[in-house]
């Protein structure tokens, strides 16, 4: 068994993760279309694939502790000039997902490291491209809504293409949101056995 590249986010439910997929691919993004349209919980993070089962059972306690909460998307901002990102601002749900990925991230969990930056939730629409085109893409978000509830996160993998694939979704624990018909887990009958 070798490593795997994986991470954890929060996707962007649909229409507004196409549209935004779509928006960052015209701006001249050639990786949008790789990338699922997201909220970073832990950034790309190599593993063992051994540890994926650690890793899963990790997760599942972060999901259970956790709680839906709203979340909402509004104009945008940059990291610029310190990291060549320009991304759309969650305005309302920060704070649940800086929650989150501290747990994700916990010290004594199989998913423990540093960051590069500070934490900062994000929806990222432009990555590394031409100056003119992040201008663009800031100007032309700048009155981008959206709003959802949030039940959950997803675990992804990278794979050797470079497009990252959903393995494992997780919805939040407690009786606030009842299990969502369709989710795999439910299909599979698993979730009595958790």
């Amino acid at each position: 068994m070798g490593t795997v590249t994986i991470g954890v986010a929060i996707a962007v439910p649909e229409p507004h993760g196409s549209l935004l997929q779509e928006r960052r691919a015209g701006f001249g993004d050639a990786a949008a279309h790789g990338i699922p349209t997201h909220v970073t919980l832990l950034p790309p993070t190599e593993v063992d694939e051994a540890d994926l089962p650690a890793v899963d059972t990790h997760l599942s306690g972060v999901a259970a502790a956790g709680r839906p909460f709203p979340m909402r998307l509004s104009g945008t901002g940059t990291f610029r000039p310190l990291s060549p990102v320009v991304y759309v601002r969650i305005v309302q749900g920060a704070d649940a997902c800086a929650w989150l990925q501290q747990r994700v991230r916990d010290a004594s969990g199989p998913l423990a490291r540093e960051l590069q930056f500070p934490y900062h939730p994000h929806v990222t629409v432009a990555h590394g491209i031409e100056e003119a085109a992040m201008d663009r893409a800031f100007e032309e978000l700048a009155d981008f809504e959206a709003e959802w509830p949030c039940t959950g996160f997803a675990l992804y993998e990278q794979g050797a293409d470079g497009v990252w694939r959903k393995l494992r979704e997780y919805t939040f624990g407690g009786s606030v949101v009842p299990p969502q018909p369709g989710h795999a887990d439910v299909e599979r009958g698993t979730i009595a056995r958790r």
